[in-house]
């Protein structure tokens, strides 16, 4: 970790990037009913890419990456942005949401596992049991959501590839994080996945950028709102994490994408939440605390408050 960044900190703006990216699932239904929805991804996703290079350049951390970290770069890009936004959105026209979020909902401990085969990470009985916590936890939330389970598609398969392509991302990240700073990796990826989506969308919309024109003031907002804060600094600060924690313990808070997700659709689509999907959400908290590892540097951290006060009475 870097000096003056503390576990605790980190795990807090990690939940507040999952609540971007749970409340950002709402943003996109809207804007997909608005805008063109590949044509659309590849601006929100230059968009943040800009964002995250002003920011880089501000705090000196922009710099050109060497020849090998760039094949890094190109493949991150290929798996976390290309592959897993087209995919994803492929997918999940053809399939139903329910098996769409529980296939979403393996990510960590697919994660986990590829973290153990690439990076020969170890899984502990403790982390292994916060994994299992969260899967049942956004299983209660998605089988609740009032759509049935439905039988394998290729929808499913799609949105499998999509998830394994961004796990697979992850395991990149961590490898190149040694020499290049993950932040200014994160920039360049949005950048060159933004134009492969952008060709992508030359030929699968043609007429994408003509309807891209004539929509409010209001719903700019929300595509800036999607672009900078869920989509540039959300992916900004999850890679970091990626470096600094490891592939595994930064992906078992992917499992509150989905109660976020139920929030925002309560507070502006007008969705139920149901005491069962309450229970998943507790269920997912456990699954956090012990699957992040966040409760040993809870642990830890309380003993080094008590620990200065027995000083000062003795």
């Amino acid at each position: 970790m870097q000096k003056g960044k503390t576990p605790a900190s980190l795990y807090l703006l990690l939940v507040l990037v999952m609540a971007s990216w749970g409340l950002n699932v709402t943003a996109t239904k809207v804007l997909v009913a608005h805008f063109p929805p590949i044509t659309m991804t590849s601006f929100r996703i230059f968009t943040a890419a800009v964002a995250v290079f002003i920011f880089l350049i501000a705090i000196g951390k922009f710099r050109f990456p060497t020849k090998r970290e760039l094949g890094f770069i190109a493949a991150g890009s290929l798996f976390n942005i290309v592959l897993h936004h087209y995919f994803l959105a492929s997918g999940l026209t053809m399939t139903t949401g329910t098996n769409g979020g529980l296939i979403l909902g393996i990510g960590p401990i697919l994660t986990a596992v590829l973290a153990a085969i690439f990076l020969r990470e170890i899984i502990s009985g403790v982390q292994l049991i916060g994994l299992i916590s969260g899967l049942l936890g956004v299983s209660l939330i998605v089988l609740t959501g009032g759509q049935g389970l439905s039988g394998a598609s290729l929808g499913d398969i799609y949105v499998f590839i999509a998830i394994l392509s961004q796990c697979f991302s992850f395991i990149i990240i961590k490898r190149v994080a040694r020499t290049l700073d993950t932040r200014l990796m994160t920039a360049y990826m949005l950048l060159i996945g933004s134009v492969f989506l952008f060709g992508t969308s030359l030929v699968e919309e043609p007429n994408g950028l003509a309807q891209m024109g004539g929509h409010s003031g209001m719903m700019w907002l929300l595509f800036l709102a999607s672009a900078i804060f869920a989509t540039a600094f959300g992916n900004l600060i999850y890679n970091y994490a990626v470096g600094q924690i490891g592939p595994s313990k930064t992906a078992i808070f992917m499992n509150l994408n989905p109660f976020f997700s139920l929030i925002g659709a309560s507070l502006f689509l007008n969705e139920q939440i149901s005491w069962m999907q309450v229970l998943g959400f507790l269920l997912i908290i456990v699954g956090v605390i012990l699957g992040s590892g966040a409760l040993p540097e809870l642990i830890r951290a309380r003993k080094r408050i008590r620990t200065p006060r027995k000083v000062m009475d003795e």
